[in-house]
Order: C-alpha cells, then sequence, then structure tokens
C-alpha cells in the first residue's frame, strides 16, 4: 500500500480538522490537506445532558465473549435491588448465549430474548420496545456501527473501548448523540479505579496545586491473548497489528488523566505527536509459538506525546508485545505534589525548595492521604458489595453501578459522547504521525468550543447528588 493509499485508509477522504498549513513543508502541507477541517457543526448540546429517570433500567447486551461475561456479573447486586434488568443477550456464538442465560437465571426471574442467528442478529435486540440502554462489548469495528444503530432506534448506549477508531466515526457519534439525545458513553473502568479516584479527589481538593504533566500507559502483555486461537474470536486483535502502527489503546490510561486536567471542562487538547519503536518482541514470540501471523507492523512501544490548550503536556504510552509486569503508570505533577502508579507513591513538595533528601512519603504518611482523599464512592461501595463479583479489582462494578445510578436518577453521566470520542481519536491521529515521521496535528474540537467552560467533573458531584447512596 503506498503512501496516500494508507493515509486514506486511515482517515477517509476527510479527517475534520483545522491546520495551520503554512507552519509545515511541501510534503507534510501535502498530508495536512488531507485531513482539513469540513466545517462539522457540533453544538456540544449533550454537555450536562439528563434524560428521564428510568426506575428501573432494562439492558440489552451485545457480545457475550470475555468482557461481555465479566460484565453480565457486575448486574448481579444492581438485579436484586430491582434497579436493573437484562431484557435482551446476543452473540455471535449460542452457547455464550446459553451460558449467559444459565448464570443470569440465578439472579433475575425473567427470561430475556436471546439473538444468535447470524452476524445481524443484534439489529433486533437494538429494535425491542423494551431496552432502554444497549451494552455493546464486541470487537473494536462493531463499537461505532452498534453505537449509531442503537441511538437511532431511541436507545442509550454503552460501549467497551474504544468507542471509535476513525476520526468519522467519531463525528458520526457526536452528532448521533446530539440529534437523538441519547446518552452514548464509553465505558473506560480505569476512572473508575480506586487509585485514580484517590489521586483525583487529591487533585480537586488542591494537594497538587496546579497541574503541568502526565503520563498514562496501557503496558500490558497481552502476546499469550492475542496469539491464541480462541481468547479473541478469530484473533481480531491480533490482526490489528499486521497493518496498522499507532498507539491502538489509548483509554486506559488517557482517560484519568483528562479527568485530572479537566479535558473537555476548562482546557482540551491542542495537537500530538507520536513515534513507535521497532517491532521484535511479539514477531519473535509468534515464530516461537509456530503462528499463522508472524509479521507485524505495530512497534513494541508507540510513545504520544499531547499538549493541551492551556500548556500542559502528557505522555501516553502503549506496548502490548513486550514481557513486563502490567502498568498503566498514573504519573500526575504538579506544582505541590506528585503522584507515580504502579506502586502507588506520593510526594508532597516542601515550601522551600531542598538540595537533597526526595523522597516518597513513608508509608504512615502516604496511608493518612489515602485515608482522607480516598473517594467516598469507594467506601461505599466497598461495604455495599461484599459477596458479589467485582471485576478488575472492583472498578468494574463501581462503573457500572454508577452508570445505572445516574440513569435511575435522570442524572448527567460521568463520561458523555465527547469524552469518548476524543480519547479515541488519539488512535487514528497517532496512527497518521507515526506514518508522517512524528508530523505534530492539531486535535478536532468535538464539542463545539464548550470544552472552554470551566464545569466540575460529574464523578466529583456524587456527594451532592447522592447517586453514591441510592
Amino acid at each position: 500500500m503506498d503512501r496516500k493509499k494508507f493515509l486514506q485508509s486511515l482517515l477517509g477522504a476527510s479527517a475534520f480538522l483545522t491546520v495551520p498549513f503554512s507552519a509545515y513543508g511541501t510534503e507534510d502541507q501535502a498530508i495536512l490537506e488531507m485531513i482539513k477541517d469540513s466545517s462539522k457543526d457540533t453544538k456540544g448540546s449533550m454537555f450536562g445532558f439528563k434524560a428521564a429517570p428510568i426506575k428501573k433500567v432494562r439492558v440489552g447486551i451485545i457480545g457475550l465473549g470475555n468482557r461481555g461475561k465479566t460484565l453480565l456479573e457486575m448486574f448481579q447486586w444492581m438485579i436484586e435491588k430491582g434497579q436493573a434488568e437484562i431484557v435482551g443477550l446476543s452473540d455471535l456464538k449460542p452457547k455464550n448465549v446459553v451460558a449467559a442465560q444459565e448464570k443470569l437465571s440465578k439472579w433475575q426471574k425473567t427470561k430475556p430474548q436471546t439473538y444468535s442467528k447470524d452476524v445481524n442478529d443484534w439489529e433486533h435486540l437494538a429494535k425491542q420496545d423494551n431496552v432502554d440502554l444497549l451494552l455493546i462489548t464486541t470487537p473494536w469495528e462493531w463499537h461505532t456501527p452498534m453505537a449509531l444503530f442503537g441511538m437511532n432506534h431511541g436507545k442509550h448506549v454503552a460501549t467497551e473501548v474504544p468507542i471509535a477508531y476513525s476520526l468519522s466515526d467519531c463525528w458520526a457519534l457526536v452528532e448521533t448523540a446530539e440529534r437523538t439525545k441519547r446518552h452514548c458513553i464509553m465505558l473506560e473502568n480505569c476512572c473508575y479505579n480506586e487509585e485514580e479516584l484517590f489521586v483525583l479527589n487529591m487533585i480537586e481538593n488542591g494537594v497538587f496545586g496546579d497541574l503541568t504533566h502526565a503520563e498514562g500507559a496501557y503496558l500490558h502483555d497481552l502476546r499469550a491473548h492475542m496469539l491464541s486461537e480462541d481468547y479473541y474470536q478469530g484473533q481480531w486483535r491480533l490482526k490489528h497489528h499486521i497493518n496498522r502502527d499507532g498507539n491502538f489503546y489509548t483509554t486506559h490510561g488517557l482517560g484519568p488523566l483528562s479527568f485530572y486536567m479537566h479535558i473537555g471542562r476548562g482546557d482540551t487538547y491542542d495537537y500530538l505527536t507520536s513515534m513507535s519503536s521497532r517491532e521484535l518482541n511479539l514477531s519473535q514470540t509468534a515464530k516461537r509459538m509456530k503462528s499463522s501471523y508472524t509479521a507485524f507492523r505495530c512497534g513494541d512501544m508507540n510513545s504520544t506525546m499531547i499538549k493541551t490548550k492551556l500548556g500542559k503536556t502528557m505522555l501516553l504510552q502503549f506496548d502490548v508485545h513486550t514481557g513486563r509486569p502490567y502498568s498503566r503508570i498514573n504519573k500526575v505533577v504538579g506544582t505541590k505534589a506528585v503522584h507515580d502508579g504502579y506502586p502507588s507513591r506520593l510526594f508532597i513538595d516542601s515550601e522551600e525548595p531542598v538540595f537533597w533528601g526526595h523522597r516518597w512519603l513513608e508509608a504512615e504518611a502516604y496511608q493518612n492521604y489515602k485515608a482522607k482523599y480516598t473517594h467516598p464512592m469507594i467506601t461505599k461501595l466497598k461495604t455495599i458489595s461484599q459477596g458479589f463479583k467485582q471485576g478488575h479489582g472492583g472498578m468494574d462494578f463501581v462503573m457500572m453501578y454508577r452508570l445505572i445510578s445516574c440513569l435511575n436518577l435522570g442524572l448527567p453521566l460521568d463520561m458523555n459522547v465527547y469524552d469518548g470520542v476524543m480519547w479515541s481519536a488519539i488512535t487514528p491521529l497517532s496512527e497518521l504521525s507515526v506514518a508522517s515521521k512524528s508530523l505534530p496535528l492539531p486535535f478536532p474540537d468535538f464539542t463545539g468550543g464548550r470544552w472552554k467552560d470551566k464545569t466540575e467533573l460529574e464523578i466529583m458531584q456524587v456527594l451532592k447528588n447522592g447517586a453514591s447512596s441510592k
């Protein structure tokens, strides 16, 4: 594939960006003209959006593989408390639907309708009159079309990450959510992890002062998962690494950092640049395992730098090829404090700079901060969810509980459609930047200028609106 066709395959005919063309050379100018702004008319109307309260949220789940099975288990407590009901199940494999039915029957008396006849049978679930919320846990390429179909049929939609991986898809999601007035949330569970909420609570209470820099990542050895014939059906995730190169999985690291920096609520991404290392680890492992696929375009490590409109910087990394312990980094740098994750460490600066002796807080001092700033929703849900499946150390349950509770009460969701598309749009931009020798690329404004409004994060309003104590 030549360069022009490669760029067109990434972004289509237009990527809807405004570019200062005079700042670049001839070759770069030609590339940037391919992503010139096509004057999308977005109103930012889904900020603070409230739908009518739903006493019992009726849920249809599309995709019952690894992730769908996990999220189904998160509903047990809410089903038993009358907050939710599963009314539809769909998967390409009938055995997955049967297994989900059997599990659900232990907590719910009513039987959901099921769909597993063919690749498009999920559409019948999305058309069910009694579905309030469509939960999408399918391979990446299905997230956007399923979300669009659901909203166009009157459903609120919640999709697994990423919500999109092309800029055209991002714009389509924004336009459809604004037109249909349906919630469209990307289920970024790491925003609900205890550590990230602890750091966020400290930031919101001034412990870090003014933020200047943050680092996040998805560093997760997925070689065994991707090379398995069974784990990802048809090895769909591995196939993305054959012809693409960039950051394919941005949101676990970027979501919490964007909350820290109030992205979309007073600041936004300005531009990014991205580069990838050479690829060795995945191909060498594939050859040892005698895999059908042994050549990959995606580098072992992708590093993407983002500058915000207010001058803050973000480093986002992606590596699922290398054998290493898991990490999302979760570094935050402010004028008064610094946090590093994996393991969680906290440094509180002194009023006067010192020549030496900089150390992370000792265990007792750290625990004092932890006790003071643990997000109250975490404390509450640890109590009520005892004996129930938690998922990913508890954050899956917190995420699903919070989503259903907000729908029960008619409250704005913690993450809106703009959050989902902004966090996901990093992927196609990173691919284009990598292909163009780390060309800096401006970031589109999906919010219609509403990012300039300084508003409180919805997840921090939990103490005021009572959604955590339902």
